[in-house]
């Protein structure tokens, strides 16, 4: 039997150009699942905290109505940003353009919903209930380390973070960030995805 030899494994920067569409969708879907997996793990051992109520519709079309508004907000915002702000500021090395660019509508819809269920259970779901909105946006901002070298992005990240924890405070449900989250994750993916189209076809 051939055995594994761990002083082979390196860690280092990855160059996006370097992965393939398929290792990075199967990166990406791995990624999230550990992500669930670990918000549902923390949730388990929390007292006074149940999964299921996180997921209430209790507060009726207040929960869909508070999760569309700040979707609204946030992409409003980042599009005055991607206005006056230089490109490079908001640059992630290429990897959400190597997500979305070059997805089908459905797929982009996809990989939206996934994610948001699996960040919010995470970070509003089971961090936040530990730590409060403040401590919590400070690690989802730390988290999305493509974003750290400009303080601006890094930033906004925070405030998304904290906004979405802040709706869902306001609500009392899961189902208010992960709508907004999906929406901005959505319509992003889609921009990305045909404005390239849109370029492409100009050139």
């Amino acid at each position: 039997m051939k055995k594994f030899d761990f002083k082979n494994i390196r860690f280092g920067k990855v160059d996006v150009n370097d992965l393939n569409d398929r290792t990075l969708l199967l990166n990406l879907y791995i990624t999230q699942l550990l992500t669930l997996i670990i918000g549902i793990s923390i949730i388990f051992f929390q007292s006074n905290h149940n999964f299921i109520s996180m997921f209430t519709i209790q507060g009726g079309w207040k929960i869909p109505i508070w999760g569309t508004l700040f979707a609204i907000a946030v992409l409003g915002i980042d599009m005055l940003i991607s206005r006056w702000v230089p490109k490079e500021v908001s640059d992630d090395g290429g990897i959400n353009e190597m997500i979305f660019g070059r997805r089908p509508i459905w797929h982009i819809a996809l990989i939206s919903f996934i994610v948001a269920i699996c960040e919010e259970v995470l970070f509003r779901g089971a961090i936040q209930h530990a730590w409060g909105p403040y401590w919590t946006s400070i690690l989802f901002a730390a988290i999305h380390i493509r974003y750290l070298q400009h303080w601006l992005m890094t930033g906004m990240v925070f405030s998304i973070s904290y906004g979405l924890g802040w709706i869902y405070l306001q609500t009392g449900s899961l189902w208010t960030p992960i709508i907004a989250h999906f929406i901005i994750d959505f319509v992003m993916g889609c921009i990305l995805r045909y404005g390239k189209e849109e370029e492409e076809q100009s050139t």
